[in-house]
């Protein structure tokens, strides 16, 4: 059996589809369906059981849970704006570490899930302490887990991915942590126009730069170190190039008119037409907000993931095709 924690998640459950893909349906999903909604993500897969996170922990802790073949944990609280920090932790450290002592017990390989939010307002994205600042609760959190497993050097298969932006199907749940390109095909079909942030920092208008990554490379990960278990480590997932917020928002924009009928427009265009607006980030956001994200990708690529990654304007245009579909 494999463990899908966050199974009715985001990226959870395009794991869990990507296994059934595979012909596995031997799996048990954990997770916490106080969002009802959450079950759309589990309608069409194939899964032997389901637990709430509560009494998977109690069953994690007291060992009764056999014939666990490996732990894929996605289970989180995502939300980096979140402010009780005995939340975050008691979500996004102390789980993690009952899951890792659980796997340890009987050297299954466990992967978890990691963020890029580790490496704050930094310009280098490394796997390496020297480039890991936190600008947030949550990111602590992230990084305080990779520092204890750090400090381990586990003897069992135990590998760390910080994803970078991920976008993709199955996310409708998230509300505002939800994906740019979700955000941005929703405005537009609303309103006929996106909403990004105005400069800030040295950035101009709209031009923050993340490093987006389609949901299906992050599950390709995942599932390659499923099948090569004896390369543990902490790896970044992302696509390896940074895109700015304002071609994002241009790519959801086309690909919206496209489905209207009407022809592309230039970034030029899109704002003269009142289709791409800028509004003042939040006070929340001050300071808190990473302007540059871009993976560096060598150590993924030296474990031996030799995928490509999905151009952001493909991997986006099929996104909005596949949201206006429903």
């Amino acid at each position: 059996m494999i463990i899908v924690t966050g199974g009715a998640g985001f990226i959870g459950s395009n794991l869990v589809q990507a296994l059934n893909a595979r012909g596995v349906d031997d799996i048990l999903v954990v997770d916490n369906l106080a969002r009802a909604d959450k079950t759309d993500n589990l309608s069409d897969l194939r899964i032997a059981d389901y637990m709430d996170k509560r009494e998977f922990l109690e069953a994690a802790r007291a060992d009764k849970l056999g014939g666990v073949e490996a732990v894929l944990h996605q289970g989180a609280c995502t939300d980096t704006m979140a402010t009780d920090g005995r939340y975050i932790v008691e979500n996004n450290f102390t789980y993690s570490k009952i899951l890792y002592h659980f796997c340890a017990r009987r050297r299954r390989p466990f992967i978890y899930a990691s963020s890029a939010s580790v490496y704050g307002g930094g310009r280098t994205f490394i796997e390496a302490p020297q480039y890991e600042r936190t600008l947030n609760a949550y990111a602590w959190s992230k990084l305080a887990f990779d520092q204890f497993i750090r400090r381990r050097r586990p003897d069992f298969p135990c590998v760390g991915l910080r994803y970078f932006n991920v976008y993709g199907p199955r996310e409708q749940h998230k509300g505002r942590m939800a994906s740019l390109a979700l955000h941005f095909f929703r405005q537009y079909q609303a309103d006929k126009q996106v909403k990004l942030f105005a400069g800030r920092d040295g950035c101009a208008d709209g031009e923050q730069r993340r490093d987006f990554v389609s949901v299906a490379d992050a599950v390709k990960v995942n599932l390659f170190f499923l099948d090569h278990p004896a390369r543990g480590g902490i790896y970044n997932v992302g696509s390896g190039h940074s895109c700015s917020i304002n071609a994002m928002a241009l790519t959801v924009v086309n690909a919206c008119r496209k489905q209207r009928g009407a022809g592309p427009r230039s970034l030029r265009q899109a704002i003269a037409a009142n289709e791409i607006n800028y509004i003042p980030m939040p006070v929340a956001l001050h300071g808190k907000y990473q302007n540059y994200t871009q993976a560096n990708l060598e150590n993924l690529r030296a474990a031996g993931y030799a995928k490509k990654f999905t151009r952001v304007t493909d991997g986006v245009s099929e996104y909005a095709d596949a949201l206006r579909r429903g």
